[in-house]
């Protein structure tokens, strides 16, 4: 993408509102219709999901990094009816595990992980031996007490696979040691860890500041055309994108912590509500290599190594009707009812394909 295309991210939501009406179908309803937030809207983020390889593996390997298994959780095989029509498979089985860890904003609320394995279906590793620039890889942030324990603790599980240069903790500008890195799960998929920074005192006027309070940080996602990342993420789910374009960036720390040679980056800091607490805001960064690989590589929902974010709304039968009337893929058999009254849909987002869950609440 050519540096001349970034002017204002307003233009995104602007082309975002034409992409909207640039692949309406004929229901009858004009664009105004699909664009209308006062029905099916996002209320926020509210989880995380991984397809694994093998689950008792994975809920080792972040567990090491800070995560709680929620107890209770049945992880046996089974076929499951209404995971099928969520997925868009048939007779699949499967098995499930649920993490939480705190998030470091609002108050200690927890951000949920699902990990999920398949069996008797053929499945791809989509993410062995790529990149963390891979057009779709995501990504997510964690902000821990102690890098260095940490990265003994991986270590010493063997569960230690870093992208970063030489395998080791790279050092913030003006720092002595090492505190963030690129590391991946057992699977590929890839996992920002930042040691928090201390309490700052007041000083020249500036009011003193505490330590950063550990626990999930954000989602990021790595796209390749911002035209639709950003009429979907932006226009149509209401991401809050930042009034300027951020610039291009490049240079050894960014290099050396992902684990690359002379990559040239935007990283787009947008933000949704968080959805157990809408006074808190958690960020879902949009990432964009330039001088990478453009084309998608093929993946499912049932592959290893996928990952999908989840998001909780108002009304999802007037969300799937806006996103399907933009051209938006509905991968689920419909709109779902779980048990608990529960109402999901499943969405692949027009740009890398990411997956993107929607459930609203049963009503109290």
């Amino acid at each position: 993408m050519g540096r001349e295309r970034f002017s204002k991210v307003g233009i995104y939501l602007a082309r975002g509102a034409l992409l909207v009406a640039a692949f309406s179908r004929s229901t009858g309803a004009g664009p105004q219709a699909y664009l209308e937030t006062s029905k099916g809207m996002v209320v926020g983020m509210e989880f995380d999901g991984r397809m694994v390889s093998d689950l008792d593996k994975s809920v080792a390997f972040y567990k090491l990094l800070g995560f709680t298994e929620v107890p209770g959780v049945d992880k046996s095989w089974r076929n499951d009816e209404v995971m099928d029509r969520i997925h868009g498979t048939k007779g699949v089985s499967s098995r499930m595990a649920k993490l939480q860890i705190n998030t470091n904003m609002g108050e200690k609320t927890p951000f949920t992980l699902y990990l999920r394995e398949f069996r008797g279906i053929e499945r791809r590793n989509v993410m062995a031996g790529k990149t963390a620039w891979e057009p779709g890889a995501t990504h997510i942030d964690l902000t821990i007490p102690d890098a260095d324990k940490m990265w003994s603790d991986l270590k010493a599980a063997n569960m230690l696979w870093p992208r970063t240069w030489d395998g080791k903790l790279i050092r913030l500008p003006g720092q002595t040691k090492g505190t963030i890195a690129y590391i991946t799960d057992p699977d590929g998929m890839d996992v920002e860890i930042v040691e928090q920074s201390g309490p700052a005192p007041a000083m020249n006027g500036r009011p003193a500041r505490p330590a950063d309070p550990p626990g999930f940080n954000h989602v990021g996602l790595v796209i390749v055309d911002p035209d639709k990342a950003f009429g979907f993420y932006g226009a149509l789910m209401g991401e809050q994108l930042p009034a300027n374009p951020s610039p291009w960036i490049s240079g050894d720390f960014l290099d050396s912590a992902v684990g690359g040679h002379g990559n040239i980056i935007r990283i787009v800091n947008g933000t949704f509500p968080l959805a157990a607490d809408r006074d808190a805001r958690i960020r879902f960064e949009l990432v964009q290599y330039e001088n990478r690989g453009k084309t998608v590589a093929p993946y499912d929902i049932t592959d290893i190594g996928v990952n999908y974010v989840g998001f909780e709304v108002t009304d999802i039968d007037a969300l799937v009707y806006r996103f399907q009337g933009a051209g938006v893929k509905l991968v689920s058999d419909g709109i779902v009812e779980m048990k608990g009254g529960y109402r999901v849909a499943l969405m692949r987002d027009p740009d890398v394909g990411g997956f993107v869950e929607f459930y609203q609440p049963p009503k109290k």
